[in-house]
């Protein structure tokens, strides 16, 4: 089963304005070259962080779970997941390192209920909680989440 990550408004809103408020910098009044440099540099590494982690989409089959990224796939081995349940994050989320919106939400974040987990969605309406064996925690976020977290429960309940 494979599902698409969709963005939320405000994801594609602060990404396009972000993107485009770099780009305008960079060539806004004819800075010096060494803050065009700057700027550049900081713009490709934002980018490739942002490709690196950005989830396209979520993948379940018999073995695994894979978070499907532009630059590198995820593998979560279906042996190691505990439990899987529809969760959203709430407005309480810390972000500790990652995005907040900029090509979706990704990193790790804090919640008061759920403690630390990993994220990788677009939307949080479309989320669900994978939790592992060993504490560790993933929030995933895809279009029909209730239909992948049904699909995984009834393969790791087997």
């Amino acid at each position: 089963m494979k599902q698409r990550v969709f963005l939320s408004t405000f994801s594609l809103i602060a990404t396009i304005v972000s993107n485009a408020l770099l780009a305008g910098l960079m060539f806004f009044n004819n800075p010096p070259v060494y803050v065009q440099i700057s700027l550049g540099v900081i713009w490709c590494m934002t980018i490739l962080a942002s490709l690196f982690y950005m989830p396209l989409s979520i993948s379940v089959d018999k073995t695994a779970i894979y978070i499907n990224r532009s630059l590198k796939i995820k593998a979560i081995p279906l042996q190691n997941v505990l439990s899987v349940k529809m969760c959203s994050p709430t407005m309480g989320a810390i972000r500790i390192c990652g995005s907040g919106g900029f090509f979706g939400y990704w990193g790790w974040f804090k919640e008061r209920d759920l403690g630390k987990y990993f994220a990788y969605y677009g939307r949080s309406s479309d989320c669900f909680l994978v939790e592992l064996k060993d504490g560790r925690k993933y929030m995933l976020g895809c279009k029909n989440p209730h239909k992948m977290v049904e699909y995984i429960n009834s393969i790791i309940n087997q």
